[in-house]
């Protein structure tokens, strides 16, 4: 056994890592040499562990199983131009982690302690850190509530866990996205603006039904009347409509993204007109059979910016035209990747070096 600065350290013998191709990793498929464990008990959080990445053993009467207590939150690791690491806003992450743990009843984490975990799991396995283009280290923290027990109640005790995989791109292009009029995302006064298991496991048949149709993905509209556009799938969603970018603003019906609002803010420096505010249906469609609506793309951790070549309404599908004639979004996504990879300044303060 070893220690890190703040944790028990419990190496694996043989790395795996010699066994991965790196320079085109699969999104979600190869899992790091390594994890972090740490038990909520009797009140506290124990001390925690940096361990071998690894199956688990979890009683069937589980809480998480019955009743859904079940969080988690997305972020990456950057190679830098000098062989570096850099996180990219992981306080942002952490801070939504703990926003999330206290609308499922769920005890939050110190923000310190987390970023330590954070911080010494990615030392530990910085090898599988990607250097290709378009590739980081994925990493994953989540919560579930570990106690054996039946009956509707919060958990007494939790597991939380960070386990890190080498990724390319999410999506292998363009994606044309289906306005939804009848299934819903989140409702207000909901959990939508948490990154809960449940918000994920609703949208699957939605999006499934969706994909049959010749769609990638859900363009979600309020539960009340579905009239406004509010996200997209596994992404926020952002247009360009007269010259200015517009999101839907955010509610508790909306995942407020770090990298949703990493794009605004970074539009803003560069002197882009924003708008965050509700985006009627019917406006969208007009504006994109007037031309109007020159680009739309959905920003996200692990989409990070994927541009929508079309939109299907309930009456029709309109396309958006060629991407690549666009001029938003790629100026954005690279000042976006820049920043991540330490490819110039950093204005913001957003990158972390380990």
């Amino acid at each position: 056994m070893m220690t890190t600065t703040l944790f028990d350290f419990h190496p694996v013998t043989t790395s795996r890592l010699g066994s991965v191709d790196l320079e085109n990793p699969a999104f979600g498929s190869v899992f790091s040499d390594h994890q972090f464990r740490m038990d909520f008990a009797d009140g506290q959080w124990s001390g925690g562990v940096i361990e071998p990445y690894g199956d688990m053993s979890l009683s069937p009467a589980a809480m998480a199983l019955h009743y859904g207590q079940a969080i988690f939150e997305g972020m990456k690791a950057f190679r830098q131009p000098d062989g570096g690491v850099a996180l990219f806003r992981p306080a942002d992450n952490i801070a939504r982690f703990n926003k999330s743990a206290e609308r499922l009843c769920m005890p939050t984490i110190d923000e310190g302690r987390f970023l330590s975990a954070l911080t010494e799991l990615v030392k530990a396995d910085r090898g599988w850190v990607p250097h290709g283009e378009g590739s980081s280290l994925y990493i994953r923290p989540f919560m579930f509530a570990s106690e054996a027990h039946v009956g509707v109640r919060p958990s007494e005790s939790y597991r939380f866990i960070i386990f890190t995989c080498p990724v390319g791109t999410y999506y292998k292009g363009n994606v044309k996205v289906k306005v939804e009029t009848f299934f819903t995302r989140a409702a207000p006064g909901g959990t939508g603006y948490a990154k809960a298991a449940g918000n994920y496991a609703a949208s699957l048949k939605p999006t499934a039904l969706a994909r049959e149709q010749g769609f990638d993905q859900i363009l979600w509209t309020d539960a009340v009347e579905h009239k406004y556009i509010e996200e997209s799938g596994t992404m926020n969603v952002m247009f360009v409509l007269d010259g200015k970018l517009v999101s839907p603003s955010l509610g508790d019906t909306v995942l407020s993204g770090v990298t949703r609002d990493s794009v605004l803010k970074i539009a803003a420096s560069q002197g882009m007109e924003i708008e965050e505010r509700k985006v009627p249906v019917a406006e969208l469609k007009a504006a994109a059979e007037s031309g109007a609506l020159t680009e739309a793309f959905g920003v996200g951790t692990a989409a990070t910016m994927t541009a929508i070549e079309a939109i299907g309404f309930p009456a029709e599908t309109v396309p958006l035209g060629d991407p690549n004639g666009w001029e938003v979004m790629p100026k954005l996504a690279k000042t976006l990747d820049d920043l991540r990879r330490g490819k110039g300044e950093d204005p913001f303060g957003w990158r972390v070096v380990i």
